[in-house]
């Protein structure tokens, strides 16, 4: 799939789908369904309009490029948003961006999608334009909710990453480089890789979890993973995502490790004694092998 900023996009006859689309979650797919191109925004246009009120996202843009591309889409266009973009009208962005820039055929949006300055676009704004045939996908509904970015961030930072994987369609993840830590894990018999969780970005709630792991070389590994501050000690490293990959060895450090999040197996807890941790830990492990599906 290719990316291509909007200055850069040629015009073309394109099926189209806007929209922030952050988690490309399965309501999102809904939207995206049929289309060869997606439009989306970079940043999100929260951080703009009123910066310190964005939302903890669940992808980053590369993240959210990998899942699109999965979707049999041919080209991922990105607005680089910022205060003069969000100064076009609704009318503006149709003129300029769907038709003029991108040539659009087909306009393809969720019902509560809004655009423009003061977001005076919406949806019957589309369906109104003659140039181009408007889908306007209704928002889904699973178990009586309605899909939302914002509700599955909800759902991650209570430690529901089960749902959350459900909601989303695949595994909430998180992607970062192994930093070097105090090392206490190794000294118990449990090395970590340790990632410092990125700002701006939604993290699991403090807890342990059931985990794979993708190493460098392309492998999975079921991996315990906790994520907090590490009651048992007083190590001064702050949040960490800690994940001890089961039935690996090797050096990972300053290398980029990808989590992915299957299930929640308890919240975080001080042991009265380095004994009673160990074998929890020992219990999160044979958990985590039986969740990952990896073998013995």
């Amino acid at each position: 799939m290719k990316i291509t900023q909007l200055p850069d996009a040629e015009p073309r006859p394109r099926r189209v789908a806007v929209g922030t689309f952050d988690g490309v979650h399965r309501g999102h797919r809904e939207v995206i369904e049929g289309a060869d191109t997606v439009l989306t925004f970079e940043p999100h246009p929260v951080s703009v309009i009123s910066p310190g009120n964005e939302p903890k996202l669940l992808t980053t843009l590369q993240r959210k490029a990998e899942l699109v591309a999965t979707l049999g889409v041919r080209e991922l266009v990105v607005i680089p948003f910022d205060r003069e973009f969000a100064s076009l009208s609704a009318r503006e962005f149709i003129d300029d961006v769907l038709v003029g820039r991108l040539g659009a055929s087909h306009v393809s949006v969720g019902e509560n999608f809004h655009f423009g300055n003061r977001a005076q676009g919406d949806a019957e704004l589309l369906r109104a334009e003659p140039r181009f045939e408007t889908r306007v996908a209704p928002l889904l509904e699973v178990d009586g909710e309605i899909v939302s970015s914002s509700h599955i961030r909800g759902l991650v930072a209570g430690g529901a990453l089960e749902y959350a994987g459900t909601l989303l369609g695949t595994p909430f993840v998180r992607d970062g480089i192994v930093s070097h830590g105090d090392e206490r894990g190794r000294t118990l018999g449990y090395p970590t890789a340790n990632l410092v969780p990125q700002e701006g970005y939604a993290t699991p709630g403090h807890g342990v979890y059931a985990c794979r792991a993708q190493t460098p070389d392309g492998r999975w590994h079921a991996a315990a993973v906790n994520v907090g501050v590490r009651p048992m000690f007083e190590s001064g490293l702050g949040e960490l995502i800690e994940a001890y990959l089961l039935d690996f060895e090797g050096d990972l450090y300053d290398q980029p490790l990808r989590v992915e999040f299957l299930r929640r197996l308890r919240g975080e807890k001080r042991f009265a004694s380095i004994d009673d941790l160990l074998e929890q830990m020992k219990l999160d492990v044979e958990a985590t092998r039986m969740v990952a599906g990896v073998p013995g």
